[in-house]
């Protein structure tokens, strides 16, 4: 009997040890402000650095515009009456399609003076042949000879450019004749009506040529020193398009002076067509560097005396510590930051719980 009650006895004084030993050091001191290590439970989200290229170095507002050479204006060689119009503003046209009929007084006259000089330069010539054969068999002065074939060219040379005045716009012989485009586009305007006068030196069209647009932009100052010429640029488009795939595009100027009104830099950009691109809409535009970064979660970087930090998992803690780490941001852009200095790809970094490993560290 007495062996059967020695040993509960000290199973029981091995077991009250035992729960001792493993009792957590908060609950023995008494104290309840443990410090946020991960030892404490902190449930800590992390994401693994990822390396990426084309870095995009941020985002700026932009509108869309034709290019300088995209506007063409269709002239009449001489002022007239319209006498019939063929298009409306907004309409697309094609290379050589008509777009209004003119009738001009001018045009007749010339013809009219043509006639009149080609029979003068007919005479000239005639006259210079006789003169030129008596000048050969000595019967007259050679200067009479040469004075008459400078007057067949000085003939000659009216001929030729009153030709040139009536061939112009394909006039025909009672003056009408036939705008037609020069490119294929869109009419951004019409400025003349059936009946209405047609000044030679006003543009009663203008067409915009179709395919390539531009887009202007206001860089911030600290992303302007980034951004240089041959970037790529991807186009989000606004008002409710988001599902749309980004045009993508390049920079091809950067102005080199900062506007002092809303101290921006002007910049521009080249783009092509796709649905959703018109002259005149605001859009923003995101730039992408020519490098390549480290990206992680935005909510990743936090300040301290005044620096960009990271917390990244201690790789030879085995309880998964965490160490402070200052780092250089690149661009901050879709919920990531891209860091040029200070982590690798594959470095464990906390995504969550920052404030508490802040104090935590900071004490």
């Amino acid at each position: 009997m007495t062996t059967h009650l020695i040993v509960p006895v000290a199973v029981m004084a091995a077991l009250s040890a035992l729960s001792a030993c493993s009792s957590p050091p908060a609950e023995q001191s008494g104290d309840a402000t443990a410090k946020p290590t991960a030892a404490s439970g902190l449930a800590i989200e992390t994401a693994v650095a990822r390396e990426v290229e084309n870095v995009p170095l941020g985002s700026a507002p932009g509108t869309i515009v034709l290019p300088p050479e995209a506007r063409v204006a269709v002239t009449a060689p001489f002022s007239g009456a319209a006498v019939r119009v063929y298009v409306i503003e907004g309409q697309q046209v094609s290379r050589g399609d008509a777009l209004a009929l003119v009738r001009a007084s001018e045009p007749v006259q010339i013809r009219g003076e043509l006639a009149r000089a080609q029979s003068a330069a007919n005479l000239a010539e005639a006259r210079a042949k006789r003169l030129s054969q008596l000048a050969e068999e000595g019967v007259i002065a050679l200067a009479r000879a040469d004075e008459a074939a400078a007057e067949l060219e000085q003939a000659r040379a009216s001929v030729a450019e009153l030709s040139r005045l009536v061939s112009l716009g394909g006039v025909g012989p009672d003056g009408t004749m036939t705008l037609r485009a020069p490119i294929a586009g869109r009419l951004a305007h019409v400025g003349v009506e059936t009946g209405g006068g047609i000044d030679a030196l006003a543009a009663p069209f203008v067409i915009e040529a179709a395919g390539a647009y531009q887009v202007e932009l206001q860089l911030p100052e600290q992303m302007a020193r980034k951004v240089r010429p041959g970037m790529a640029v991807e186009i989000a488009l606004a008002g409710g398009e988001s599902e749309a795939a980004p045009v993508g595009g390049r920079i091809i100027a950067v102005a080199p002076s900062i506007d002092p009104v809303n101290r921006s830099v002007m910049a521009r950009a080249s783009i092509g067509a796709a649905p959703g691109i018109i002259a005149g809409r605001n859009v923003s535009v995101t730039i992408l560097g020519q490098g390549s970064g480290i990206a992680v979660p935005d909510a990743s970087v936090t300040r301290i005396d005044a620096k960009d930090h990271v917390f990244v998992r201690k790789a030879s803690d085995k309880q998964g510590g965490w160490e402070k780490r200052a780092v250089e941001i690149l661009a901050r852009s879709g919920g990531e930051a891209v860091i040029a200095e200070g982590l690798a790809a594959g470095d464990v970094v906390a995504a969550s719980s920052i404030a508490e490993l802040k104090a935590a560290n900071a004490e």
